[in-house]
């Protein structure tokens, strides 16, 4: 018999209307005691309100596994194509999204 652990596979649906996806040049993350929010937004030149296209909700755990996974995207892109160079006037060790108060607001 067999002691190993059985791999579950989880299908994904993938609609057109989402695979068609959404553009954001801008991300505001926020916090509670359980929750992370992050709101996807779109700026537009001239424009003085960025509109948000999508925001997502995840548990604290759920984020940790979005960091990593993106971390290790990240990290296996710049060795095939080489670093991804920040633009601008942005120092190289801050975060140019939108970090909120830990109260999200609507």
């Amino acid at each position: 018999m067999d002691n190993q652990p059985q791999k579950k596979e989880i299908g994904i649906e993938l609609t057109k209307e989402t695979a068609a996806g959404n553009y954001s040049n801008l991300a505001i993350i926020t916090h509670s005691n359980s929750e992370f929010f992050i709101d996807f937004a779109r700026m537009m030149p001239g424009l003085s309100k960025a509109q948000v296209v999508s925001r997502i909700i995840m548990t604290p755990e759920h984020i940790k596994r979005l960091y990593l996974a993106l971390r290790d995207n990240i990290n296996k892109y710049e060795s095939q194509n080489g670093e991804i160079r920040l633009t601008g006037n942005t120092p190289k060790n801050t975060i140019p999204f939108g970090f909120g108060p830990n109260t999200p607001e609507a």
